[in-house]
């Protein structure tokens, strides 16, 4: 399918299931396959991300059965594997750091626009450390070629951390392997509330890292231990939309798997939503919302939630005013460059957009009828965009399979809810 026009509708209520959150369900993968024991994962998301990661993991020798995932107890026994990994962040980063401990050769590609993916920064800290990785291309960029390395352990392990938190974590899920160190991040650590996923995960695997703020973190050694059975939440960053179409669109809608008490950072998007006028509520495993446009301006620092942020960027449109959207600089290196590509797809639709480095400025206008937008294979640029349709124009989404990477059934679900 090339396109799909979703309808001009003015209402949305209903109730959606949500599927499993791709952050924690890569993390899980990746932990249940380094531990002694089996792990069950419940509600496993089923996409695009989380395939190239069971297939990488089982080309390592990793045994899985479903959601049943056999750990192999520590660092992985096949010792020379071909890996492609799509262009899932969150599988070639904590992937990147598991191997160059693994004491093999091992090379790790994607599709091309994960070739435009810096991961520089992760490769540098792992080289601090004794690793041997090598760029087969452009300097900082994959496919990467890793070798067997000495691993020393000695002296503190430096990441930066402003351009990507996915660095850091697979720092973190990676030093167990070789016995526990020190991590020290240097300049501003962005997305922190990835961070405190990655560190709820390991703790459910036994292992405890503590942190000094959010510029040290010491790790301890491995092994990791299978926890037995882990359910996997409902994703924040899908649940947005659903309630971002509450906001606009009457309501209420209701997305369920997911509560207020979420380890996800995307689940602060409830604020966001708030500060628009719009009226949520939250019982056990639920989230609603409801509300009408216009909705208030909003002039946020968004860096938390880089994800939903994208959402927010879209309601922006069904706003009484200018709506800023700052600190969003790491949508630059995302599936495609996120704040080119938002500000080219608002304008089309009528807005007046002022793209800055890390911000957007968005003055909405009547929107414009008969719009198709670009998605540039990034699902969250599909996903965001369908709430146009609520304001009764209708609008054509170009390339709607992408939204496959994480959420492959989205639109049935997205157009059970409109009215």
């Amino acid at each position: 399918m090339t396109f799909l026009d979703l309808p001009a509708a003015r209402r949305a209520s209903g109730s959606v299931r949500l599927p499993g959150s791709k952050s924690i369900s890569n993390r899980l993968l990746l932990l249940a396959a380094l531990a002694r024991g089996t792990t069950e994962l419940v509600d496993l998301l089923d996409a695009d991300d989380t395939r190239v990661m069971r297939e990488a993991l089982g080309r390592l020798g990793v045994g899985i059965d479903g959601s049943r995932i056999e750990g192999v107890g520590g660092v992985f026994p096949v010792k020379a594997a071909d890996l492609f990994v799509g262009n899932a962040g969150t599988a070639i980063r904590p992937l990147t750091a598991a191997l160059a401990l693994s004491r093999g050769e091992y090379r790790l590609h994607g599709v091309p626009r994960m070739h435009e993916r810096p991961i520089g920064d992760l490769v540098d800290a792992l080289r601090g450390i004794g690793a041997r990785i090598d760029y087969e291309a452009g300097e900082g960029f994959p496919p990467l070629r890793i070798h067997p390395g000495s691993i020393t352990l000695d002296r503190p392990v430096r990441v930066r951390g402003d351009v990507s938190s996915q660095f850091l974590t697979a720092l973190l899920l990676a030093l167990p392997l070789a016995g526990g160190g020190r991590i020290a991040v240097d300049g501003a650590l962005i997305s922190r509330p990835y961070i405190a996923i990655t560190l709820r995960v390991m703790q459910r695997f036994g292992v405890q890292v503590t942190r000094d703020g959010w510029q040290s973190f010491d790790v301890p050694a491995g092994p990791y231990t299978a926890p037995g059975r882990i359910l996997v939440e409902g994703d924040a960053s899908s649940a947005s939309y659903f309630l971002g179409a509450g906001a606009i669109g009457g309501g209420p809608v209701r997305v369920e798997g997911i509560g207020a008490d979420s380890i996800q950072g995307d689940v602060r998007f409830t604020d966001v939503l708030e500060r628009m006028g719009a009226t949520v509520t939250t019982g056990d495993g639920w989230i609603a919302c409801s509300g009408t446009a216009p909705l208030h301006p909003l002039d946020m620092d968004l860096n938390h939630i880089p994800d939903a942020a994208m959402t927010a960027a879209v309601l922006a449109l069904f706003a009484d005013g200018a709506s800023t959207l700052r600190n969003i600089g790491s949508w630059r290196v995302k599936e495609t460059d996120r704040l080119l590509a938002m500000a080219t797809e608002l304008r089309k639709l009528g807005a007046e957009v002022e793209e800055g480095a890390d911000y957007l400025r968005i003055t909405p206008h009547p929107l414009n009828r008969n719009v198709a937008i670009d998605t540039y294979d990034d699902h969250r640029m599909a996903m965001s965009f369908s709430l146009v349709a609520l304001g009764n124009v209708g609008v054509r989404i170009n390339d709607p399979q992408c939204v496959a990477k994480t959420f492959p059934g989205y639109f049935d679900v997205f157009r059970s809810i409109l009215q």
